[in-house]
């Protein structure tokens, strides 16, 4: 099963050599990137490749972009970046503390990005450490100018869509909706946080994941940590300190 996104090639001239990225979320991917870049040069000859549409269709899945795309003698090479994933825990977290906030719910099931999401303390726009690019060229570099092409274009699928980067992060679209929608529910039954934990564990069995054997104290914990929202009903209702 897999969650992975197509889309088309960017011709040419797709867009303006002005401002690269039109969203505040799509500025913050270009900045993970240049901040992780070696090498300014590759940059610049990435973002010539990318106006200039030699980056092929791209892919999205969890924790890797990929892209053929077309040196200057239109020699084609395999460019990927991987990213890393949001474990299970950090993301019962960002999603608690989204749906905390007022309006950020409807705002990203409406595909917008509240800026106030970058001050959430699970970091989910990607840092320099997150990143790891790969190319099939004869280039050292990291990133080299054939993932650097494909790396600025990708800020431009985030512009339309931020779904991608959380697909990117390690979650699909329908996922995160249906999450959105149970979290979103009257807080004063554990059953939503239940059918996220099942959800959550049918994923990692279906990608293949060996699920540990946990005791009860630790299972607790487990839960603790993941849905901190229950923290308190948890404690109460074991007589226990949980962390």
């Amino acid at each position: 099963m897999s969650d992975a996104r197509g889309f088309p090639a960017f011709p040419p001239g797709a867009r303006r050599r002005a401002r690269f990225a039109r969203s505040w979320w799509g500025d913050a991917w270009i900045t993970a990137i240049e901040d992780a870049a070696l090498d300014s040069e590759q940059l610049r000859i990435g973002r010539k490749y990318a106006f200039a549409g030699q980056v092929g269709p791209i892919t999205v899945s969890q924790g890797r972009i990929a892209a053929t795309v077309y040196g200057s003698d239109r020699t084609p090479h395999a460019a990927t970046v991987h990213i890393t994933q949001l474990s299970d825990s950090e993301w019962g977290r960002l999603l608690d503390w989204v749906t905390a906030k007022s309006g950020f719910v409807a705002a990203l099931l409406d595909k917008e990005m509240p800026h106030d999401l970058a001050s959430a303390d699970v970091p989910l726009l990607p840092m320099m450490s997150d990143l790891e690019p790969d190319c099939d060229c004869d280039g050292w570099e990291l990133p080299c100018r054939h993932a650097a092409a494909l790396s600025y274009q990708v800020a431009w699928l985030l512009d339309e869509d931020p779904f991608v980067l959380l697909l990117i992060r390690g979650r699909a679209e329908q996922d995160l909706r249906d999450e959105l929608q149970i979290r979103s529910a009257p807080p004063e039954s554990p059953l939503r946080y239940l059918v996220l934990d099942a959800a959550a564990r049918a994923r990692s069995l279906l990608a293949g994941a060996d699920l540990p054997d946990l005791t009860e104290e630790q299972d607790l914990a487990r839960w603790a940590a993941t849905y901190p929202a229950l923290h308190g009903q948890l404690t109460r209702a074991t007589g226990r300190e949980l962390p």
